[in-house]
């Protein structure tokens, strides 16, 4: 479903959006903003994966497990992918 939106953006925003439409990079303004969406959307996704990933982790240390940095390093890089999926 597709939902029309008013929105405003500075000069250079605009004018950045165009370049990269007249590059063919993209159709139109609402597909540049329909990017710029999805890639923050995915940052946040990332940054909560990245939060509960090392929370889990501090937990098990705080329980009594020692973990070497190189395995907290290889067990961090798991859960992030295992948070994100």
């Amino acid at each position: 479903m597709t939902i029309k939106s008013s929105i405003s953006l500075r000069d250079e925003q605009h004018a950045f959006a165009k370049e990269l439409i007249a590059a063919g990079q993209y159709a139109s303004l609402s597909a540049v903003i329909q990017q710029g969406l999805d890639l923050l959307r995915q940052r946040d996704m990332d940054a909560r994966a990245d939060r509960l990933a090392l929370k889990t982790l501090l937990e098990e240390r705080m329980a009594g497990k020692f973990v070497s940095g190189s395995d907290l390093r290889a067990q961090l890089a798991t859960r992030r992918s295992t948070h994100r999926s």
